[in-house]
């Protein structure tokens, strides 16, 4: 049976009210053709109206357009469900949740696939531990974005004496998805893919629930010509294919199309590292240089976006990069993250092995990271960090909940203030020309993403790393441990606070290497 449709013949199998469930990361296996097609269809004949959708990351990393945007449209969205947010990327989506116009949940992105997967196999639902005690625990917010968003997706249990959060399957009418190539039977396969993203989950989801899979590919070629080994979503799940020939490995904002693929991304090569961007001596370098002083011999290592995914960065300066593995969410393992070539941190150079999301979930949940590199917005006196909604804006937890539920060490990454923080490195000591307009350290953050309190129960070891100071999680909440050379602890560090931490009776000065050009020597153990 043919398969291949043109694009505006898929996107009317779309009917009002459906439940669609959206592949994509950023810069990564957007299906960006039929949502174009999917928002003019709407414009121009008003359906399909009153959509749920569920996106377990946030397609496209252009802003305004593509991804999210596409069902940003009074009458269109109805409900969403996603893992990731951003102002930036899709402003008017944002517009919609804080102006109560839409229902809105952000759940973290293992949750949404691993409930997902319990929908594909029939499960009566997913149970699980992490989020609890944090914004996702429907004692507290339940994920819940603005107050039109009344329904609690999850509910407490108490199962075996250990309470979890049990979320209930609901069917998925339509999965969006993409691949590479697809043959006549339907057969989809990700060779060109630098990730993977669930969309075997996502298919299998909507297909057993009774709906339909609508995928778009680079090219079409022969039924039974594609390599069995390369096929990631097989063609029983597949109900419509569209061929979108100019489809790039990453978006134009993030990789020049004119280059190709890049198989290194996507594992079909090796290359060497010579051409990694090199960082400049910045106190974004001295942050993760101090971070990457946490580094053991052997560490399974998760990088956040932003300033975390620096870290791998100083490794490779420092000839440590092969001594640990550093691993994202999105399933790479191994390798050398995309920001080394100014391209996005999902992807990396060289993996040693590319994951399925949901796969990569199970080895987080379970324990499987010795140490995990996270960004932050706020920090309050307990130690409790926010990074998924503050200052007006929706951004997510991410994989966030996930990362931090059982690494074993666990690193912040942050400057100290942001909104205009002006500094300069030299000769071993950093000097602050101009203090930042927002401040991280807050009497109260505005959403519980990490718990400290259940940190320390977990022993958990926990650091807060910044370009002036480094703090430590103790029994009483934040201990300042360290302090760079060149600032002064009461105007630079206490007077940028709004409370007073314990400051540390063993208070240290930052190394000096940290400040210095050259390679800062670092040994792993």
């Amino acid at each position: 049976m043919r398969k291949v449709v043109d694009v505006a013949s898929a996107v009317a199998l779309i009917r009002s009210g459906s439940t669609v469930a959206v592949i994509g990361t950023g810069a990564v296996l957007e299906p960006d053709l039929l949502l174009r097609a999917l928002e003019q269809r709407f414009l121009e004949t008003g359906e399909p109206r009153d959509l749920s959708v569920v996106c377990p990351m946030l397609p496209s990393d252009l802003s305004g357009t593509g991804g999210m945007n596409t069902f940003s449209h009074p009458g269109m969205l109805r409900r969403i469900i996603a893992g990731a947010y951003n102002k930036r990327r899709a402003p008017r989506l944002n517009e919609m949740i804080l102006g109560n116009e839409v229902e809105a949940y952000n759940l973290g992105m293992g949750t949404i696939l691993h409930l997902l997967r319990c929908v594909a196999g029939g499960s009566p639902g997913l149970l699980t531990d992490v989020g609890l005690g944090t914004y996702l625990d429907p004692r507290i917010e339940g994920g819940r974005l603005n107050a039109v968003t009344k329904e609690d997706l999850a509910e407490v249990l108490t199962l075996g004496g250990r309470e979890v959060l049990y979320y209930r399957p609901f069917p998925i009418d339509v999965a969006i998805v993409r691949g590479t190539a697809a043959d006549d039977k339907g057969n989809l396969s990700m060779e060109e893919e630098p990730n993977y993203l669930g969309a075997l989950t996502l298919a299998m989801a909507a297909k057993n629930s009774g709906g339909m899979v609508i995928a778009q590919v680079k090219r079409r070629v022969l039924a039974d010509s594609l390599d069995v080994r390369l096929v990631k979503v097989p063609g029983i799940l597949v109900d419509a294919i569209v061929v979108h020939p100019k489809q790039t490995q990453l978006s134009p904002q993030s990789y020049d199309a004119a280059l190709g693929p890049n198989l290194a991304f996507s594992g079909g090569l090796r290359i060497p590292f010579d051409g990694a961007r090199r960082l400049p001596l910045t106190d974004r370098k001295v942050i993760a240089r101090r971070a990457a002083q946490e580094l053991q011999l052997g560490d399974v290592v998760n990088i956040g976006v932003g300033l975390p995914a620096e870290v791998p960065l100083v490794a490779l300066e420092e000839a440590c990069l092969e001594r640990v593995t550093f691993t994202n969410e999105h399933g790479t393992i191994g390798g050398l993250p995309g920001t080394a070539y100014d391209t996005s941190f999902v992807v990396a150079a060289n993996p040693d092995a590319i994951l399925d999301s949901a796969c990569q979930f199970d080895l987080y949940n379970g324990g499987g990271l010795n140490i995990a590199f996270l960004g932050l917005a706020q920090v309050d006196a307990e130690g409790n960090v926010n990074v998924s909604k503050f200052a007006g804006e929706v951004t997510g937890s991410g994989g966030f909940p996930h990362i931090v539920h059982r690494a074993r060490r666990i690193v912040f990454c942050a400057t100290f203030t942001s909104g205009g923080l002006e500094t300069v490195v030299a000769d071993g000591r950093l000097t602050i020309l101009r203090e930042g307009r927002i401040r991280k350290f807050m009497r109260a953050i505005e959403q519980l993403t990490f718990n400290a309190a259940q940190a320390l129960a977990n022993r958990q070891e926990v650091l807060y790393v910044t370009e002036r100071a480094v703090f430590r999680l103790g029994d009483q909440g934040l201990e300042l441990a360290e302090i760079a050379p060149g600032i002064d602890q009461e105007k630079d560090v206490l007077g940028q606070m709004e409370f007073r931490p314990r400051v540390s009776a063993n208070l240290r000065t930052m190394s000096p290497n940290l400040f210095q050009p050259e390679p800062m020597g670092l040994v792993l153990r």
